[in-house]
């Protein structure tokens, strides 16, 4: 009976995947071979144009004024280099054929989220079936929306779920160095996508060791040892790349001064706003004068300092200005302001998933409590620090719901556990009802 179980539960897998590449495909084909500005996907037009550049020999350039104050000619690191390479990849090979590059990852992403989230849930939650989880992501409208936009926001997520599978694998007694150099070049591709997940990086490591604690700390250090000197040779080719065309010492890209800058600024008062409307002007404008004649990389550098210096001189506006960010990181109610698209996506996806998000939490939490283990000797800690710490990232800088879609992604996890508990429950009920 148990194989026969196990056998449904792998061809209900396949569906769910089969399910998951179809709508992703289905979304490539309404976004086209056309590359042009839609909501939350504008980004795709400048990997669009930086792929087109690179490929016919013009290196990370463009040839106008380019977002976020790159001069024509001028070389930009604002973008990810490795994106901007599979675009250049696909269209060496198919020419610039937006909608290939779109169905390619559409049937990657379809296959490894669904996937991904199975392999986790059934770590975290052995005793329910991961079904609901994979089952969830697979029709996530947005998750699904980005997959088809030429962004990295669909292969990060998918990094970051592969990340996170890796991580909870981790074995004291049994994992060998070859797990670590895996979980090092995941986070090394997580960071190449976005670099943001570098903050991430220290919490996770801090996590492991906290979990291999008993197998010999200086045993689980080199261990990581490993995975941090993967990550670091990852990200070296593209630090001496941008010190060869900056003249000076740029980590990965050149965006987290604009965005703290432009986000922690007196314009505000202490009311973010997400995307700044014309009525206040651009974000131009509101770089100062005496910059605008520097390089990419040396004003991003100068824009940190001067967000720095606002955050140290008013302290008590930023703390408004931060709180004020919440809202819209997790916002899911419709809005005036949005497109019809927009608010349909936004409703049906976080809107639809948070209550099941939050009393699936609710569940792991009370099952951590009356086990009596410690809480960080559980693999849902470490998606709850994740949640936490991602969010807290943006909420002191810039907020978009677009940043909150990794979270989203890990988090159906406890949708799915949630769904699950709530389909035993229906069972159960209508089987007390049936008549004896």
């Amino acid at each position: 009976m148990k194989k026969i179980l196990t056998i449904s539960e792998k061809n209900l897998l396949v569906l769910i995947i089969i399910g998951s590449v179809l709508a992703r495909l289905l979304a490539s084909i309404i976004l086209g071979n056309q590359v042009t500005q839609m909501p939350g996907i504008a980004d795709q037009v400048t990997y669009h144009t930086l792929a087109q550049r690179v490929m016919n020999g013009f290196g990370f350039t463009f040839d106008q004024p380019w977002w976020p104050a790159t001069h024509p000619g001028d070389p930009t690191a604002h973008w990810s280099y490795i994106y901007t390479f599979y675009l250049v990849f696909v269209y060496k090979i198919f020419g610039v054929n937006a909608l290939l590059a779109r169905i390619i990852q559409a049937i990657v992403i379809g296959i490894l989220q669904p996937l991904l989230l199975y392999k986790i849930s059934k770590i975290i939650f052995p005793e329910i079936s991961g079904l609901f989880s994979a089952g969830w992501i697979a029709i996530y409208p947005y998750l699904i929306y980005y997959s088809a936009a030429l962004m990295t926001e669909s292969w990060f997520i998918t990094v970051v779920l592969a990340v996170f599978w890796s991580a909870i694998r981790l074995k004291p007694t049994q994992t060998t160095t070859s797990y670590y150099l895996v979980l090092g070049v995941l986070s090394g591709t997580a960071i190449l996508l976005r670099q943001v997940f570098m903050l991430f990086v220290p919490f996770l490591f801090l996590w492991i060791l906290w979990n291999q604690r008993n197998s010999g700390l200086l045993k689980s250090i080199k261990n990581l040892v490993v995975s941090g000197l993967i990550i670091f040779i990852m990200i070296l080719p593209f630090t001496i790349f941008n010190y060869q065309r900056f003249d000076r010492f740029v980590l990965l890209n050149t965006n987290a001064g604009f965005a703290f800058f432009w986000s922690n600024n007196p314009i505000y008062g202490t009311q973010f706003v997400g995307i700044l409307p014309e009525e206040m002007g651009n974000y131009l404008m509101m770089l100062p004068v005496e910059l605008k004649g520097l390089d990419e990389a040396s004003l991003d550098s100068e824009l940190l300092k001067r967000g720095l210096n606002f955050v140290f001189e008013n302290p008590g506006t930023y703390a408004l200005l931060s709180l004020s960010r919440i809202p819209i990181l997790f916002d899911f109610l419709p809005s005036q302001d949005s497109s019809l698209l927009s608010n349909i996506t936004r409703v049906t996806s976080f809107g639809f998933a948070l209550p099941f998000m939050v009393f699936g939490i609710w569940l792991s939490i009370k099952s951590i409590l009356k086990s009596k283990i410690i809480f960080f000797d559980s693999p849902i800690s470490l998606i709850l620090i994740f949640g936490f710490v991602y969010s807290a990232i943006h909420i002191l800088t810039w907020s978009l719901v677009r940043y909150r879609l990794p979270i989203d992604a890990l988090f159906l996890v406890f949708a799915g556990l949630a769904l699950s508990k709530l389909s035993i429950f229906v069972r159960k009920r209508y089987a007390n009802n049936q008549p004896a």
